[in-house]
């Protein structure tokens, strides 16, 4: 199972104090030399975190599996298309949310979202949809032409040690929907060394993104260490 490192948040502390350290790109060489199997990029309309300079640097300067994150407007898509990376993952985003708060309605969804699919996984893109696992979410995640899904962790990662159990086994439902489906999954947002264990056991589970956590720890640990820690809970879970 891959892990793939979103650095967004070494952006984040670059841009409190402005300037060029510390360098997401730094990082992204960084992540991939500890273990890493790729790396996340979350670009925002407000470019909150990562400019268009950082992730252009990491696709042309780190060898690495690139996950683009992205909102489904044109601006991103035409980025994507000239970016080209080996994966977009499509995310609902709103201006005055902290981070990204649940996944994506595609059942509400305009037909935007389906040509954008389509454009992009007719330049080569493997093109994933983050979403709640919820069946009729992911079954038309597939019928829009989505070849994945990221399913939405963070209440599960955020929730009660006695909450986790029934949150976790929705999680299980979805990622064998995904299967039934002919669909690839992956998973994100909130997971750390306690909570990734149960994702990864899922034999469905293709990749886990993992960010915010592993650059906190990397403030005490270090970044290697931080992740040479969760491919070891990962490989363990695996196994």
């Amino acid at each position: 199972m891959r892990l793939s490192v979103n650095i967004d948040h070494v952006a984040t502390l670059r841009n409190a104090r402005g300037g060029h350290f510390p360098s997401p790109v730094e990082a992204a060489r960084l992540c991939m030399a500890a273990g890493a199997d790729g790396i996340t990029m979350h670009l925002r309309e407000d470019r909150r975190h990562v400019r268009d300079a950082d992730v252009l640097g990491v696709r042309a300067e780190v060898p690495t599996r690139l996950n683009f994150e992205m909102a489904a407007t044109e601006e991103m898509v035409g980025f994507a298309l000239a970016l080209r990376p080996e994966a977009c993952c499509i995310v609902p985003e709103k201006r005055q949310e902290l981070t990204t708060e649940g996944g994506l309605d595609v059942l509400r969804a305009g037909p935007f979202l389906g040509q954008s699919i389509q454009r992009m996984a007719a330049a080569g893109i493997e093109v994933s949809v983050f979403v709640e696992a919820d069946a009729a979410q992911i079954q038309a995640c597939r019928a829009l032409g989505a070849q994945a899904i990221e399913l939405h962790t963070g209440a599960y990662a955020d929730a009660a040690p006695a909450e986790r159990p029934a949150l976790l086994a929705r999680l299980a439902l979805g990622a064998q929907a995904a299967r039934a489906a002919g669909l690839h999954c992956h998973a994100g947002h909130g997971l750390a060394f306690d909570t990734v264990g149960a994702i990864a056991a899922m034999p469905e589970m293709e990749e886990v993104s993992i960010g915010h956590f592993l650059i906190s720890q990397s403030v005490f640990t270090g970044l290697p260490a931080a992740i040479a820690e969760m491919r070891r809970l990962i490989a363990a879970a695996r196994t």
